[in-house]
């Protein structure tokens, strides 16, 4: 079975619940730009596909195409075999198209397996400049990070908490130097 992220596989077990396996509306917890991004991931590997709304029997849209007409999105058989769901001919949307015989299967080796997907800084940026500054022997102090990239204090401080230790697992430690003050400290790479 494929492996599907929580939010995937939460909009193909209700689209299969679904006679007509519309796959809206998306959870309440997902908006904007993520919403757009799972969609995609979930078009690209053939889970859901696009097709005309009946706006007029009251069809959710996705999105509109700009000449009046809608999008909205259905789980396709390869979108409910993700999550086990044995495919149903009676249940086949009408409109709904099969990719064809021929079309690759959609690549899974390069799903992480067993957990999120490690992110990486990149360079040239703030953030790289400011793992390379805590790196160093001598670490640094708030005030020397601050004055190094421009940043507040308090931008410092979220940096270290939220993107270093949440997003990027590091871990940041801190010791008190008499005259120096308390300066903070990564693991050599």
């Amino acid at each position: 079975m494929t492996k599907l992220s929580d939010t995937q596989a939460i909009i193909l077990s209700a689209a299969a619940q679904r006679e007509d396996r519309i796959a809206l509306p998306l959870p309440e917890s997902l908006r904007g730009g993520a919403a757009a991004k799972v969609v995609g991931a979930m078009l690209a590997k053939g889970f859901l596909e696009e097709v005309d709304a009946n706006m007029h029997n009251g069809e959710p849209v996705w999105r509109e195409t700009g000449d009046g007409h809608g999008v909205t999105l259905v789980a396709t058989d390869a979108g409910l075999a993700a999550i086990g769901k044995p495919e149903d001919a009676n249940s086949a949307p009408t409109g709904a198209n099969e990719p064809p015989s021929d079309a690759p299967a959609p690549d899974t080796a390069t799903e992480p397996q067993g957990g999120p997907k490690a992110r990486t800084p990149r360079e040239g940026t703030k953030q790289a400049a400011l793992i390379a500054m805590l790196r160093a022997p001598e670490g640094a102090t708030i005030d020397e990070i601050a004055t190094a990239l421009q940043w507040a204090g308090h931008t410092v401080r979220g940096a270290m908490a939220g993107a270093l230790k949440k997003k990027l697992g590091l871990e940041v430690t801190s010791e008190k130097i008499e005259g120096r003050g308390r300066v903070y400290k990564l693991p050599a790479a």
